[in-house]
């Protein structure tokens, strides 16, 4: 049998013999008379029996339950329950109806207990891990009326544990560093296994720690776990890094216990250990002559065994480089030394150099506190080019006066070849430059001529650009000629002065100050004079005043300037400089005469305004015109109004009876609304030519008057003469968009009676007959007496 197992068996023997020693009873109950009342007082109970009134019998009897903690082993499983232990009491004489019941955690499910003799048994298997102790609660009851015989109590069970839990590294697995080159023992890091089982019973939980991978570069406490540096001299650029493998196990490391690994992956860091080193001592660089400056010429490499900043170096030329002709700078990338130009070179002068490069590190040595350093020779072959021309200056000022004549030479530009066969120089203008071709060159010997007249008014600088080629190369300057300015140009007024003149000014006063301008050389060198032409000597109404500034005033010689008079005065003034020959001009000042307010502001300058009544102002005029205005009105419509009451209101008798018939039903302004309707249209049904044109409006498109509707001897329908003059006016363009009345000249059919209107009589008024008025029913009746009176009337 293994050891382990042996351990295991002992372990449990040695569980169940505790759990059989505690659970002994070890007194007897007395027993009790009468009903009693227990009271638990430590470890004993107080009876009392009820002999009677007054009398009490009081004695002590000690607990029946006797046990200690009980135990169970964990993860024990077995084909029956295993026993935990036994409850007795020493009520339980054999013959007593007695029952042992069981309360609290676990109980009928985890635990259980026969009533009968108090036997506890553990139904499932336990892991300590989950649950470590359980609290349950005794009681003895009667068994038929489970009345209790004994106050319960309280027991505690617990979970023995066996070492079923292997160690285990929670947070691996690890990763650590440390500097190479470390010295023995130097710590690297720590490691921590947990273990599950109980640390304060037996050995399951003691953890002890050893290596089983890593050495001999590195070792571990095994208490501590902590991994240490093993051997000496360990160096990164050899190798980098290191895989250990750590394990725990417990029972103090003896044989039996479990155990758990972990991985730590340590790494060695770089220290500055290494120097820099030229891949080669002697490095060789041809360089053209022509290689512009700042461009590379050449690369030097110092590797570094070394990683990150103790890698890093700079190089500086230390020898061979006194005229400063080069420079070495350090690429950040790739550490590589560049060389590049810092000032031009000359196959000429110079063909060789040799130079001594350093690379130095950085960071200084760990020890000595100084940094690795390496040198190399570099030598520079420089290459002989065909180089252009070059001019003498880089640029030429050139002057010429702009009245020179064609062909004049301006200047000469100069240029030669620096190769050492001096090939012939030719210059040529950029006509990019001298668009209108103002000059020439000569292609031999570089003389600059004039092609066209100059005018420095135009153009004061000319910049043309001169290039200057040999046989494969070519070369431009710059040549800014300036042209020099002579006396050309006459001076002028500043502006186009206009002066106002106030009626109501005093003598001596100034009109105008006038100042002239010149396009010629120097602007504010200038000195003008200034004078009235010959004629206007003895001017009498106006002089000037030389300002000594190169400006004059214009000044009133009398107060009585009047605009009715003269409106408009011009003073022409002669205007000469100062240069060689002088130049003049005549300018010409208009003067206007103005009225003025007394403080001399100037109001109006026009003629008529003087006709004005003096006080009056241009507000006070415009309100005596609007009354004039409101009084015309004012007349136009009381004569109007006159005239209309003058015409007749009443129709004279003798007048035809149909033509006093007034319309009250339309929508005219009543009896005076002439414009409403045309009565005529009664003794014309059909209108002029069947067409009647609309008084109340106009409208806006003219249409052929429309035909007219005539009746037959006979007469038509009313109703239908009504329909059609409603379809008329309904599609009439000229009607008005509104409602209006529309007068229909139609009287219907004939009756017997005839016509009343005097166009159908065919006798006199005499021989006419009325009497059948009388017949046509109440509506005529008293039409026919009117005609009747009269009649009789002028019979007799």
């Amino acid at each position: 049998m293994p050891k382990r197992s042996e351990e295991m068996l002992m372990d449990l023997w040695m569980s169940l013999l505790l759990v059989w020693i505690t659970c002994v009873p070890c007194v007897s109950v007395t027993p009790i008379i009468g009903q009693s009342k227990s009271t638990q007082t430590g470890g004993s109970a107080v009876v009392a029996s009820g002999l009677g009134e007054g009398q009490r019998l009081l004695s002590r009897a000690k607990r029946g339950w006797v046990w200690n903690q009980m135990f169970v082993l964990e993860e024990f499983s077995g084909p029956d329950p295993i026993l935990v232990g036994r409850l007795h009491t020493d009520l339980d004489v054999g013959n007593k109806n007695i029952k042992y019941v069981l309360a609290g955690e676990g109980a009928g499910t985890i635990f259980a207990i026969n009533e009968l003799t108090g036997d506890i048994h553990a139904m499932k298997r336990l892991d300590r891990e989950e649950k470590a102790e359980y609290t349950l609660t005794a009681q003895v009851v009667n068994a038929d009326t489970d009345e209790p015989l004994e106050p319960p109590s309280e027991f505690i069970i617990k979970v023995q544990d066996i070492n079923d839990n292997p160690p285990q590294f929670i947070e691996g697995p690890y990763r650590a560093s440390v500097p190479e080159m470390s010295a023995v023992g130097t710590p690297v890091t720590r490691v921590t296994a947990t273990d599950a089982d109980d640390p304060v019973y037996g050995n399951s939980a003691k953890l002890v720690y050893s290596i089983l991978e890593g050495q001999p570069y590195f070792s571990v406490d095994p208490n501590s776990a902590t991994i240490k540096i093993a051997l000496h001299g360990m160096d990164r650029e050899m190798r980098e890094e290191y895989l250990v493998v750590i394990q725990a196990k417990d029972m103090g490391g003896h044989m039996g216990g479990l155990s758990g690994t972990t991985t730590v992956t340590v790494t060695l860091t770089d220290i500055n250990d290494n120097p820099p080193k030229f891949s080669k001592s002697l490095y060789e660089f041809v360089i053209p002559e022509d290689l512009p400056i700042e461009k590379m010429g050449g690369k030097v490499k110092a590797n570094d065994r070394d990683i990150g900043e103790n890698a890093k170096s700079t190089y500086s030329i230390i020898e061979g480089d006194e005229q400063g002709m080069f420079i070495i700078t350090t690429d950040s990338q790739t550490q590589e030394g560049i060389l590049r130009l810092k000032k031009p070179l000359d196959y000429e002068s110079k063909r060789a150099y040799t130079l001594k490069v350093e690379a130095t590190n950085i960071r200084s040595e760990p020890n000595s506190g100084v940094p690795f350093k390496d040198t190399a020779t570099v030598k520079i072959v420089v290459e002989d080019s065909d180089e252009p021309p070059v001019f003498s200056k880089p640029m030429y000022l050139l002057e010429v006066d702009e009245n020179a004549s064609i062909n004049t030479v301006i200047g000469t530009v100069n240029a030669r070849d620096p190769d050492s066969t001096g090939s012939l120089v030719r210059y040529f203008i950029d006509r990019h430059t001298d668009l209108e071709r103002q000059f020439n060159i000569n292609v031999d010997n570089g003389k600059i001529t004039l092609a066209k007249p100059l005018d420095r008014e135009t153009d004061m600088w000319h910049n043309i650009t001169v290039t200057a080629t040999e046989v494969h190369n070519c070369k431009k300057a710059i040549v800014a000629i300036r042209v020099m300015d002579i006396n050309d140009n006459a001076p002028e007024f500043a502006t186009e002065y206009e002066a106002f003149l106030c009626e109501n000014g005093k003598p001596g006063q100034v009109i105008q100050t006038v100042s002239a301008v010149d396009k010629d050389d120097p602007i504010q060198g200038h000195y003008f004079d200034y004078r009235l032409v010959p004629e206007m000597l003895n001017n009498p109404n106006f002089t000037i005043k030389n300002n000594q500034d190169n400006s004059i005033s214009v000044l009133a010689k009398h107060d009585t300037f009047r605009r009715q008079k003269q409106e408009m005065y011009f003073l022409p003034i002669i205007v000469t400089d100062n240069g060689n020959p002088p130049m003049s001009s005549t300018n010409t000042l208009t003067i206007r005469v103005c009225g003025c307010s007394k403080d001399g502001i100037v109001q109006s300058c026009n003629v008529e305004a003087y006709v004005l009544p003096i006080g009056l102002s241009m507000g006070a005029l415009i309100a005596i015109l609007a009354c004039i205005i409101l009084l015309l009105v004012i007349v136009v419509l009381f004569v109007t109004l006159r005239r209309h009451k003058n015409e007749p209101l009443i129709i004279k008798d003798d007048e035809d009876v149909r033509e006093n018939i007034i319309r009250y039903d339309d929508e005219g302004g009543g009896e005076e609304d002439t414009e409403a309707f045309d009565i005529a249209t009664l003794q014309n049904p059909d209108g002029i030519n069947g067409y009647l044109p609309r008084k109340d409006i106009k409208p806006d498109l003219q249409f052929m008057p429309r035909a007219g509707q005539h009746s037959g001897p006979n007469g038509v329908d009313v109703d239908e003469f009504i329909n059609v003059r409603l379809h008329e006016a309904d599609n009439d363009p000229t009607a008005p968009p509104y409602d209006s009345i529309q007068i229909y000249g139609y009287e219907g059919r004939g009756s017997i009676a005839g016509s009343l209107s005097s166009l159908e009589t065919a006798s006199s008024d005499s021989d006419q007959n009325y009497d059948y008025l009388r017949e046509w029913g109440p509506r005529f009746r008293r039409l026919g007496e009117l005609y009747s009176v009269g009649e009789s009337d002028r019979e007799t």
